[in-house]
């Protein structure tokens, strides 16, 4: 069934693209208003449970390991400074690491979900700026692992954002932008691997997810939204 186009989002599985009307910073920001009428009881312990849940809004745990055991790379790097809004979907910024993992970025991010064709990077960053967190994977990676993403995907879709990037060859990435409340700066986190690992990607996940500089509540960051 194909769904309303979403221009300039790119085509994903499966079906067509959608189109988001609005920036979803001022999304954000009518949220707020609405919330800010709510009862604040209610705000306050869903404001409490949210902060538990991601573990106080620092890194939870250190995948490190878990990536060195299956083989994958694993790069951290100053992030730049969030917020930087480019209004040219094709602009191609000098980003800091491949693919990006911070710094300039549309202003409007990308639908959450899994895709089949190329997301533009440019979008992708601010979904890593929510908080949340990027798979790509090359053009030579069987299609066997990329069924095994999707699968993992699957199993945890809220603040996932998952496509192609041709350039990554046999390599899988997955990318996140973490930035602790009070920080100028935080860090981009880009760990490479040639194969699916399910301990150390759901350690990479559990550890970033959510920890973006401009971040939402994982549960707002469903698949289609």
């Amino acid at each position: 069934m194909a769904r309303k186009d979403r221009a300039p989002t790119p085509p994903k599985r499966p079906s067509g693209p959608r189109t988001r009307s609005a920036p979803r910073d001022n999304d954000a920001r009518r949220r707020g208003i609405v919330y800010a009428a709510a009862v604040t009881g209610a705000i306050a312990l869903v404001a409490v449970t949210t902060l538990l849940a991601s573990g106080g809004g620092g890194v939870t745990a250190d995948p490190t390991a878990a990536l060195r055991k299956a083989g994958c790379t694993y790069k951290v790097v100053r992030a730049a400074k969030a917020g930087q809004h480019v209004n040219n979907i094709n602009a191609k910024p000098a980003w800091n690491t491949f693919p990006p993992s911070s710094g300039p970025h549309y202003p409007i991010p990308a639908v959450w979900d899994f895709y089949t064709d190329p997301v533009p990077l440019i979008q992708a960053v601010h979904n890593l700026e929510h908080g949340g967190i990027v798979i790509v994977w090359g053009n030579k990676v069987p299609k066997a692992e990329i069924a095994k993403l999707e699968r993992f995907y699957n199993g945890s879709p809220n603040a996932m954002l998952a496509f192609p990037l041709p350039k990554l060859g046999n390599k899988i990435a997955l990318v996140a932008w973490t930035q602790k409340p009070g920080e100028l700066h935080g860090q981009g986190r880009v760990a490479e691997c040639t194969r699916f690992d399910q301990s150390a990607f759901k350690a990479f996940r559990d550890a970033f997810r959510g920890k973006g500089p401009e971040r939402f509540p994982v549960d707002l960051l469903r698949p289609g939204t």
